[in-house]
């Protein structure tokens, strides 16, 4: 590949990017419990494809790990399939309400939620807990 080539590429490959999604883990059952032992801060967004609400969510948590990397690299993101884990002992367990709830744990501890909230600021400050807690490990 030519150097024009390489830039070409470079510069259309670093417009499309903050479009991406970033990704997350995909829940299993023992997941969560695993990072939890291991002393990680877990964040889970308990969504569904169809959902518009969690569709918005989305957006705005790719868009701050975007801005800060550091949450990406200090904070384990868990999406949780609302279609097939709703009924899971894990949203049981936490009492999870509905699709579009957002849950920040550590160790035995829930560190925050929102539930239905697509505020920036709310979101921001949930991840800014998440973060807090996972460097202060």
């Amino acid at each position: 590949m030519n150097r024009r080539d390489f830039i070409l590429l470079s510069t259309a490959a670093a417009v499309a990017l903050p479009g991406l999604a970033i990704a997350a883990a995909e829940y299993e059952p023992g997941l969560v419990q695993k990072h939890l032992d291991a002393g990680d801060t877990v964040f889970l967004d308990f969504k569904a494809s169809w959902c518009g609400t969690c569709a918005a969510q989305e957006r705005v948590i790719n868009a701050l790990k975007s801005e800060n990397p550091d949450y990406e690299k200090n904070i384990v993101f868990v999406n949780v399939d609302w279609d097939q884990h709703a009924k899971s002992d894990l949203a049981m367990f936490l009492n999870i309400p509905r699709r579009s709830t957002l849950v920040v744990l550590k160790g035995e501890d829930e560190l925050g939620r929102i539930v239905a909230g697509t505020s920036k600021d709310d979101i921001k400050s949930l991840m800014d807990t998440a973060l807090t807690a996972a460097m202060s490990a």
